[in-house]
């Protein structure tokens, strides 16, 4: 089983820095099912390749697994995990280049926010079909090409002048500018995904590894639902757990401006200040902002002294990295640092830091969640943490035929649906029916006549906060 990662960068034999593996050394690593050992077939300042080989133990692997199926059956034995990359070298990625993954690098800070141009060769790799899923080199470029990726299969005989036809085994290049920690995580998630097995017994953490590894790409890739289902072998609790959390994440539909001094778009910065009218109206000081990202609202928050108790809550780490990055709470007073925490965690879920506040934020969120799964935010929200107020707010469909929208488009492509007023007034009634809470609607930007306001916003209030107010 081997694979060679190829760097054709200025200085590409900084690849060593950030491999954290020195090319003038082979160096060997126990695996659990046998050998690896990396070394440099090539390491000049023009190109650097490293190699990932593994031996596998065929033998050791099936003793330790224990006495299943056909005793007299030598198929534990001779098969073809020595060869196929599949999930043991996404186990020796994991393990022998986990630094890498982690997009850390001491000696060369800079490295790991890179993007080099790659070049990734397996000579063989099993994409299976199964499930109602095509295999072979279609699956392939499905998964890889939205990745950034260009992809180029070879397909030998598979015993050449017996006429057995073609190996079932792909030879796979993968050439492309990327992060090396994405390049890793990439393939980590992926192999399985091809080879549609594991040489390991499964658990519940599989649902941790996977939204660890797949962070900043599998939330948005238009095969999420296949790599989900195959990654965590088709068990129903685990994929539906874990298409909950990718639900979770962050891809807002506008995106905040490259440019740190330009300004955000008109309609963002308007619904910025109904959000902040709307908590100033309830005279809230505590907020939690629910689906922070990179912290757009907490910046605003943190800036504002009324509000004395700020949480940023994303089920994204990179975003949460981000967030922190540009609040620049390294240069703010100890006064400013000790009003705001950041916390990742899911809205789906019940969290019991989201509890005491006045107001939770849930800008921008509901659009991005299954409706199947409202309920669990329904129930994590307005029924354990209780808030004093949410804010919610969300797309309104009617008006997208004034951005120039077709009638099926949607204004971003993480959306899993976007609601008309009536719709959305059905939902939060609801809410606020069954949770004890009332609802007041208001409009956000330019509101036409037939089609409504580009945002819709619900302010709720719990109903005993309004009595004790009156």
């Amino acid at each position: 089983m081997l694979l060679t990662l190829t760097s054709t960068a200025a200085q590409a034999s900084d690849l060593g820095y950030l491999l954290h593996k020195h090319p003038d050394r082979v160096q060997q690593f126990d695996l659990s099912f046998g050998s690896a050992f990396v070394h440099y077939p090539e390491a000049t300042a023009e190109r650097c390749t490293v190699a990932l080989q593994i031996e596998v133990d065929s033998i050791s692997l099936a003793r330790r697994r224990g006495r299943r199926g056909d005793p007299g059956s030598i198929a534990s034995y001779v098969n073809d995990r020595p060869y196929a990359a599949g999930s043991m070298l996404s186990v020796a990625i994991g393990r022998i280049f986990s630094t890498a993954m982690r997009g850390t690098c001491t000696a060369r800070p800079e490295l790991p926010d890179v993007r080099l141009p790659l070049r990734l060769h397996l000579p063989a790799v099993a994409a299976r079909a199964g499930r109602g899923d095509e295999g072979g080199a279609d699956l392939v470029e499905r998964l890889f090409a939205p990745l950034g990726w260009s992809v180029e299969v070879g397909v030998s005989e598979l015993a050449p002048g017996l006429g057995w036809g073609d190996s079932p085994y792909l030879d796979l290049t993968l050439t492309g500018d990327q992060r090396l920690a994405d390049a890793l995580s990439h393939l980590y998630v992926l192999l399985p995904v091809l080879d549609d097995a594991k040489h390991y017994h499964a658990s519940m953490e599989e649902v941790d590894k996977l939204i660890r590894r797949g962070e900043g790409w599998l939330a948005t890739h238009p095969e999420r639902d296949l790599i989900t289902r195959r990654y965590l072998a088709a068990r129903r609790d685990w994929v539906d757990d874990a298409l909950t959390r990718l639900d979770a994440l962050d891809d807002r539909v506008e995106e905040a401006p490259t440019d740190e001094d330009a300004p955000p778009p008109p309609l963002k910065l308007r619904r910025l200040d109904a959000v902040l009218d709307a908590l100033r109206d309830v005279d809230a000081r505590s907020v939690a902002d629910v689906g922070c990202g990179e912290g757009f609202y907490l910046r605003a928050l943190l800036d504002d002294p009324r509000f004395t108790r700020i949480l940023g809550l994303d089920v994204s780490a990179r975003e949460l990295d981000r967030a922190e990055r540009k609040l620049g709470l390294e240069r703010r007073s100890d006064q400013q640092r000790a009003r705001i925490s950041l916390k990742q965690s899911s809205v789906t879920y019940i969290d019991d830091d989201l509890s005491g506040f006045d107001a939770v934020l849930l800008v921008e969120v509901v659009e991005h969640i299954e409706p199947n799964r409202h309920d669990s935010l329904e129930r994590s929200v307005f029924s354990a943490a209780r808030p004093r107020h949410v804010v919610v707010t969300t797309p309104n469909v009617e008006h997208n035929h004034l951005f120039g929208m077709a009638p099926e488009e949607l204004r971003h492509p993480d959306h899993r649906f976007e609601w008309t007023r009536e719709e959305f007034r059905t939902w939060a009634d609801g809410v606020a029916s069954r949770t004890g809470y009332t609802v007041e609607y208001r409009p956000v930007g330019d509101e036409d006549p037939e089609s409504g306001p580009p945002t819709q916003l619900a302010l709720f209030t719990r109903i005993d906060e309004r009595s004790h107010r009156g």
